[in-house]
C-alpha cells in the first residue's frame, strides 16, 4: 500500500472535493496545516468544495463553523451539505400536512423552511397524527434516546409516509479511538425494525456529487476526470466519489487509520484511485 504526497496527487486535478470530518477537522478541531493546503489549492487555481453529511447546519452556519476553527476563505457556495439535498426534496415533494423530526431545533429551522409546520417527535400526540405527512432524520442529538426512538418507531408503523435521512453516516469519531452513532445509524437500525427503505441524502449517494458537480460547472468548464474526491471514509466518501466517476484519494486522518486501512480495502472492494495521510502533507 503505496502513502502518497497529497500536494503531489491534487496538482494534477482541476477541482478538489473535500470531506470535512476527518479531512480538514476532527474531534479536537482544525487539523493542523489544512489552512496551508487551502492556500496551496488557491495558489495552483484549483477550484475546492466541501461535500459534508452534516445535515445539523446551512451552509453560512458551516462557514461560519470553519471560521471559528481558524480556516480562513472558505465561501458558503463553496460548501455542499446533505441537508441541502434533503431540504431542497422536501420543498418539491412535500407540500401538505406537517413534518416530524428526530433532532434539534436548529437543524430543524434550517432544512424544514419549506412553509410547512414541524414538529419535534418528543411533541407528536398520537391522537393526531393524521396530518403527519413526512419525517425526516435530521440529527443524533436533540432527543431523548430512551422514549424518542420508540416514538418515532411506532409512528412509522401506524402512518405510511415518506422518511428521509438527511445524514446517511452511520458513525462518526468523537476520539481517536471512539466513535458515536450517528443519525444513519438510527436511521437504519429504524429501518431494520420496520422492513422498510427511507430515502438517504448525502454521500454515497450521487445527489450531492451531481449538485457539486453542476454548480462548479456554471463558472467554468470541469470533466469528472478533472475532479479530485478526498475522504476518509471507504463507504460514503470514496464509495460515492467512485460510483459519480471521480477519481479518489483516501486520507488516514480520520475513520480509516494506517493500521486497518488495507484490510478495509481488501474486505470491501472499495478501492480509491490514491492514498494520502492526510491533507497536509
Amino acid at each position: 500500500m503505496e502513502i502518497l504526497s497529497f500536494f503531489a496527487v491534487a496538482e494534477k486535478y482541476k477541482a478538489v472535493f473535500l470531506d470535512s470530518y476527518g479531512v480538514i477537522k476532527n474531534h479536537k478541531g482544525l487539523i493542523e496545516g489544512a489552512q496551508n493546503t487551502i492556500d496551496f489549492l488557491r495558489s495552483r487555481d484549483i477550484a475546492i468544495r466541501i461535500l459534508t453529511n452534516d445535515a445539523s447546519r446551512s451552509q453560512q452556519q458551516q462557514a461560519e463553523s470553519f471560521l471559528k476553527l481558524g480556516l480562513k476563505g472558505i465561501d458558503t457556495h463553496e460548501i455542499v451539505t446533505s441537508g441541502m439535498m434533503a431540504k431542497q426534496f422536501l420543498q418539491q415533494k412535500i407540500l401538505g400536512g406537517r413534518i416530524a423530526y428526530l433532532g434539534t431545533e436548529n437543524s430543524a429551522e434550517y432544512i424544514l423552511q419549506s412553509g410547512l409546520e414541524h414538529v419535534a417527535i418528543r411533541d407528536v400526540q398520537f391522537d393526531a397524527i393524521d396530518d403527519i405527512s413526512a419525517f425526516v432524520f435530521l440529527d443524533d442529538e436533540g432527543f431523548d434516546w430512551n422514549t424518542d426512538i420508540n416514538k418515532t418507531v411506532n409512528l412509522l408503523r401506524r402512518r405510511n409516509i415518506p422518511v428521509i435521512v438527511a445524514n446517511s453516516d452511520k458513525l462518526y469519531p468523537v476520539s481517536r479511538n471512539d466513535v458515536s452513532v450517528a443519525t444513519g445509524g438510527i436511521a437504519k437500525l429504524v429501518e431494520n425494525m420496520l422492513t422498510k427503505k427511507f430515502i438517504h441524502f448525502g454521500k454515497p449517494d450521487t445527489q450531492m456529487f451531481m449538485y457539486a458537480y453542476d454548480e462548479l460547472n456554471l463558472s467554468g468548464s470541469f470533466s469528472k476526470q478533472e475532479i479530485l474526491m478526498v475522504g476518509d471514509n471507504l463507504n460514503t466518501d470514496i464509495l460515492g466519489g467512485n460510483k459519480f466517476g471521480l477519481k479518489t484519494t483516501l486520507v488516514l486522518s480520520g475513520n480509516t487509520s494506517a493500521a486497518d486501512a488495507e484490510l478495509q480495502i481488501n474486505a470491501s472492494g472499495i478501492i480509491p484511485d490514491y492514498i494520502c495521510a492526510s491533507i497536509v502533507s
